[in-house]
């Protein structure tokens, strides 16, 4: 009599879901999302355009002849000071003449590009479910896509202000930065003071990032997710300056987006930072978790 067959040994996959050497952590490297994004053709123009208009506010002051400015701008700290009086006493005032005259729109579109685009671009090639075919996780996909675009935002906020300095010092020399307000800020004082205003510009464009993070998980087309970003920032731009909704403007991210001209008085301020942060950190954190919690439920089939 033959031994009876010994049954088959079942193995129990609910102790082990996951594929031998799978990680998902590891999968979309923010270094291979990074470098998928830097060679995009876009986000080498828009740093070519960031890189190249201090040049061209140095050729304008020097066929127009000496700034003379008008008004110190909108918003939080506008009528304050008035920085294109100023702008080529110095390398550092120069500096801030440039995020002065980029601030209000020019730095609103590498962030609603990079964030809007992220995501969308992907389902416009076709190639978003073939991400998470990989296996990609879809919480995995879109951190790394989201920490990737903030970190160009950043980028290109602080390009604007080195190549300022750098040119600025060639064209106007270094020294203090002169207030238009009367007084000076030490030479010394003046790096940090800048980038105090350049973290915080990037913290108030967080709501614009915000909502093209979001409407990037929620269209297929690149152009609406980042037209639609840039759109609604205007709106608040508009809805700001209209003054008969008094306090309620308070809660508007735009009436803060100049907030940063505190930092640029002789005692720095730091109360309507402080506002426009909360602000914007709480609208942005609110889109934020729309983007992750529509994009977890929808039915990818781009």
């Amino acid at each position: 009599m033959s031994a009876p067959t010994q049954a088959p040994e079942v193995r129990d996959d609910t102790e082990h879901p996951e594929a031998a050497g799978y990680r998902a952590r590891r999968t979309l490297p923010l270094r291979v999302e990074a470098m998928r994004q830097l060679r995009r053709r876009r986000t080498l123009l828009m740093g070519g355009v960031l890189a190249a208009l201090p040049f061209i506010l140095i050729i304008a002051f020097a066929i127009g002849g000496t700034p003379d400015g008008e008004d110190g701008g909108g918003g939080r700290g506008g009528g304050r000071i008035n920085l294109m009086d100023v702008a080529t006493e110095s390398a550092a005032n120069f500096a801030a003449t440039s995020l002065f005259v980029s601030a209000g729109f020019l730095l609103v579109v590498p962030v609603a590009l990079f964030c809007g685009d992220t995501v969308a671009s992907e389902a416009s090639w076709s190639s978003l479910r073939y991400l998470l075919a990989a296996p990609v996780p879809r919480v995995r996909l879109l951190w790394s896509k989201l920490v990737v675009a903030l970190g160009f935002s950043l980028a290109a906020m602080v390009l604007l202000p080195l190549v300022a300095l750098v040119a600025g010092t060639a064209a106007y020399g270094w020294g203090p930065l002169k207030l238009p307000t009367g007084g000076a800020l030490a030479a010394g004082d003046t790096v940090p003071r800048l980038a105090i205003v350049v973290a915080f510009i990037f913290v108030s464009q967080l709501v614009t990032a915000g909502l093209a993070f979001w409407l990037s998980t929620k269209t297929d087309a690149p152009l609406g997710a980042v037209g639609g970003a840039v759109g609604l920032t205007i709106v608040g731009n508009v809805l700001d300056a209209v003054t008969a909704l008094g306090s309620w403007r308070d809660f508007l991210p735009a009436h803060w987006q100049f907030a940063w001209a505190d930092a640029l008085q002789p005692q720095l301020e730091w109360g309507g930072m402080i506002k426009g942060t909360a602000v914007s950190v709480t609208y942005a954190l609110i889109l934020f978790a729309l983007a992750f919690r529509g994009f977890s439920r929808k039915d990818i089939v781009s």
